[in-house]
């Protein structure tokens, strides 16, 4: 059954229909303004390529951070309103775990997945837990690492100017296949529940180093 999957979390704005684990209808544009009005009618659009309704779709996906809280809670509330009106289920998935399902041979890497937080910080997503934190205090790495995300360049040559074993991706947004998919996992109980509600991780909303919602720390 199509799973539908929105992101608009980090610099990129994107609808994407998922069936079988194959892409088969999709729209992106690459903006940080605007989303909230663009969203909609991409949606519309893929609905349209895919030759479905909403009432066809089995499941709405959608980015719930970390990244831009404006972009967030705009896709947020497309996929709470469009799950409500076709009676089908909504889950949230995070920018790390679409992109960490997107790298799956990393070897012994540990991966840590940034994005651009108020100036001069960033939201550091790694181990099962969202950091906010400045630049200028990354923990380190303990250990060979890979970047990515929209903040990966900045962060990998902080860490290499430490001395830090540090790999950079090109991965710097979540992909739909890959929301859809962690999505699917969720709904299977493979994953922790994760509401379609944005992540307050940036202080002083709430506590640095907070867990993922439902995330075990492992």
């Amino acid at each position: 059954m199509p799973v539908l999957a929105l992101d608009s979390a980090t610099g990129a704005c994107s609808a994407t229909i998922v069936a079988g684990g194959e892409v088969i209808a999709s729209r992106l544009a690459v903006t940080d303004r605007g989303q909230a009005s663009l969203l909609p009618e991409m949606v519309q659009d893929c609905l349209r390529q895919a030759g479905i309704a909403a009432r066809d779709l089995a499941l709405v996906a959608v980015t719930v951070g970390p990244g831009s809280f404006t972009g967030i809670r705009g896709a947020a509330a497309l996929a709470q309103g469009i799950a409500l009106s076709a009676g089908i289920p909504v889950t949230g998935v995070t920018v790390g775990e679409a992109i960490a399902d997107a790298l799956p041979r990393l070897g012994a890497r540990r991966l840590w997945i940034a994005t651009p937080s108020r100036r001069g910080r960033i939201f550091l997503e790694h181990d099962g837990r969202i950091d906010s934190l400045a630049v200028t205090d990354l923990p380190s790495s303990g250990g060979p690492v890979a970047l990515a995300g929209t903040a990966a360049a900045d962060i990998a040559s902080r860490l290499a100017a430490r001395g830090e074993n540090v790999l950079l991706t090109d991965a710097l947004f979540p992909s739909g296949r890959h929301i859809a998919v962690v999505a699917e996992r969720r709904m299977r109980g493979e994953l922790p529940p994760l509401a379609a509600e944005p992540l307050y991780v940036d202080p002083p909303a709430v506590r640095p180093n907070q867990p993922i919602p439902g995330d075990n720390g492992g």
